[in-house]
């Protein structure tokens, strides 16, 4: 069975990028063997797993350059899922080679039309990595929602602006996912307090999968 490689990214910092690379590559293990690429300098991924006693997470790889990120990739065959957390940045490569050889690309954006146009370079990046790469698919993933709100014209009219489509499923914002950060764990790894983000996740994961 082939590999299945997941690039979680945006350029806009605080959408809740790392969050979501280490809960989706968590349940994504529960499956099969997964691996986690760390590309971003701030190493956040890889010190959050450093901090897991259980055991119960994936293996994380930082990847330091270019030429580590494509020998990582040559080698992550042997794992059925690769989850990559891409820099906060455009301003380096990485972003694009890493969207030219994954299969699929989330964007983690907060329900705010303001958050989502700050967002918006990173569609035109998926596009350019689509001519080279017509394998890859991509999707917007709201985090942050408040079950009281809900999403206002404005932000719908923004999200059109994306010429690829949002999950069905959103992150709602929950105490478990930072929890789970502060004991070095996923929302997996929180039992019962992690119930209703587990769901989430699963949910998620169901999307892509099928």
């Amino acid at each position: 069975m082939s590999t299945l490689r997941i690039a979680i990214t945006n350029q806009k910092g605080g959408t809740g990028k790392t969050t979501l690379a280490l809960n989706l590559a968590a349940g994504l293990h529960q499956r099969d063997r997964t691996l986690v690429l760390d590309t971003d300098p701030q190493r956040s991924i890889s010190q959050w797993a450093g901090m897991n006693e259980a055991g119960d997470l994936p293996e994380v790889q930082h990847v330091q350059d270019n030429a580590d990120l494509a020998q990582f990739l040559k080698g992550s065959r042997k794992h059925r899922y690769v989850v990559l957390d891409c820099p906060p940045t455009l301003q380096t490569t990485t972003v694009g080679d890493v969207l030219r050889n994954v299969d699929i690309a989330l964007v983690p954006i907060q329900p705010s039309p303001v958050d989502l146009w700050a967002s918006i370079d990173i569609a035109d990046e998926v596009k350019r990595a689509t001519a080279e790469n017509p394998r890859l698919r991509a999707f917007v993933v709201l985090n942050q929602l408040d079950a009281r709100n809900s999403l206002s014209r404005s932000m719908h009219e923004a999200l059109a602006e994306f010429d690829f489509p949002t999950l069905q499923t959103g992150i709602a914002r929950r105490a478990a996912y930072r929890n789970a950060a502060m004991e070095g764990t996923s929302v997996y790894g929180l039992g019962p307090r992690g119930k209703a983000a587990v769901c989430e996740i699963e949910a998620i994961i169901k999307e892509l999968l099928k």
